[in-house]
């Protein structure tokens, strides 16, 4: 199987650090179950200036590193390297992040697993030519059997992928999204997911 992963709220636990970074940077104090929108500036109801001043902070080295990981991704993962599935990371996170994500998979037993950077949600401003990164357009002509993602912003970037079966993780923000099709299925974590790559 060709597997398409999402890095953010799929392998680590990023908006529950977010919820600390918002109440330590504004007061904001907004419990992890009730970020309602992928969209953070949303969420949190942050000014323009906030949310650039929360994406900046969120995305320093030190922060990155000290992201949670989601329970039984790192097992899960290598179990399917191990039975010979090709795995790839897929991240939306900014270009320039690179270093920190690929050093926090190093640190969580996931270094046999490729990460690339894309930008899946239009916050780049410029082009770079690096190995790991890619367009949408290269993303698109990528074949994958599953792909795991938590954003309701990310699913038309899935729908790319011809006869492609989609675990939704389940996560606050997108409790009430409309799925596209049949292929999205809701799961609850990691095993849930392992049952589903086994029943394709």
């Amino acid at each position: 199987m060709r597997i398409y992963i999402d890095f953010d709220d799929v392998i680590c636990e990023t908006a529950k650090y977010f919820t600390k970074i918002a109440k330590e940077l504004f007061g904001i104090d907004v419990p992890y179950r009730e970020v309602q929108f992928f969209n953070l500036q949303k969420s949190f109801d942050l000014s323009d200036e906030q949310y650039d001043e929360l994406m900046r902070a969120g995305h320093f080295p030190e922060n990155l590193l000290a992201y949670e990981e989601a329970p039984g991704a790192s097992e899960t993962i290598n179990k399917w390297v191990d039975e010979g599935h090709d795995v790839s990371i897929v991240t939306g996170r900014p270009f320039d992040s690179y270093n920190p994500s690929r050093q926090w998979l190093d640190e969580h037993n996931l270094i046999r697993v490729p990460l690339f950077c894309v930008d899946k949600y239009g916050r780049e401003s410029f082009n770079q030519d690096c190995s790991y990164n890619m367009t949408l357009t290269d993303l698109y002509n990528m074949e994958f059997d599953l792909a795991i993602e938590d954003s309701p912003a990310a699913f038309e970037h899935v729908q790319h992928f011809e006869n492609c079966t989609v675990a939704v993780y389940n996560r606050p923000w997108n409790a009430n999204a409309q799925f596209p099709d049949d292929s999205f299925i809701r799961c609850e974590g990691w095993k849930e997911i392992d049952n589903l790559l086994q029943s394709i």
